[in-house]
């Protein structure tokens, strides 16, 4: 079992130019040079496409919203299947937002978004796809971005999959430092088992004890 899976919150635009969206955790960031992103999509029960899987395909693009805490029971929203002609967003009190790159449009109210463009389909023996998608654009709210450029994961407050009806937040947060090998060799005894000095008891940021 691979917990807590992200969320990949997938806005697209059918043939109509209709917006689609729904929840997946079958998703990660596989690369940075180009930036990919991972999408698995299963079929329904009948074995027909998901709206997002032909979606993607007809169109050729989508975007991956971040699934933030205060916007889970939004989501689950999202996730239900809904007859064709009725929004989602609407549904969910959500608001589409205009893409920068893309015709896509992405959800107002999620902190964070990434316009993607397929870069490969991959077909599954089951019927099931994995999309491999190139970020062309990213969205984030800009209360969230250190002097670095990077994204404060407290603020971001993301939430991960962790099967059937289990969700689990990223607030527990801990730094764990890298060992160089020159380090490793000075304090490390390959003849025994004893821990390595740097496991020390790790230091919880929010002020909790682990």
């Amino acid at each position: 079992m691979v917990v807590p899976r992200p969320i990949a919150w997938v806005t697209s635009l059918d043939a109509a130019g209709g917006v689609n969206a729904a929840p997946f955790s079958f998703f990660n960031m596989l690369a940075s040079e180009p930036p990919i992103v991972g999408l698995g999509i299963g079929r329904r029960p009948d074995g027909s496409p998901k709206d997002t899987a032909r979606n993607i395909r007809e169109r050729g693009e989508f975007t991956v919203n971040i699934v933030s805490n205060v916007l889970v029971e939004a989501m689950t929203v999202t996730a239900t299947p809904f007859p064709p002609g009725i929004s989602e967003l609407a549904e969910a009190g959500l608001t589409a937002a205009p893409g920068l790159r893309i015709a896509t449009p992405r959800i107002q109210e999620a902190r964070a978004a990434l316009e993607c463009r397929l870069y490969q389909d991959l077909a599954l023996p089951t019927g099931n796809s994995i999309f491999l998608g190139e970020v062309v654009a990213v969205h984030v709210d800009t209360c969230l971005l250190n002097g670095r450029g990077h994204v404060d994961p407290h603020g971001l407050d993301a939430v991960g999959r962790m099967g059937g009806d289990a969700y689990a937040t990223t607030r527990y947060l801990f730094d764990l430092a890298r060992i160089d090998l020159d380090n490793w060799q000075a304090t490390h005894d390959p003849g025994t088992r004893r821990p390595h000095p740097a496991w020390a008891p790790r230091a919880e940021k929010n002020g909790k004890k682990g």
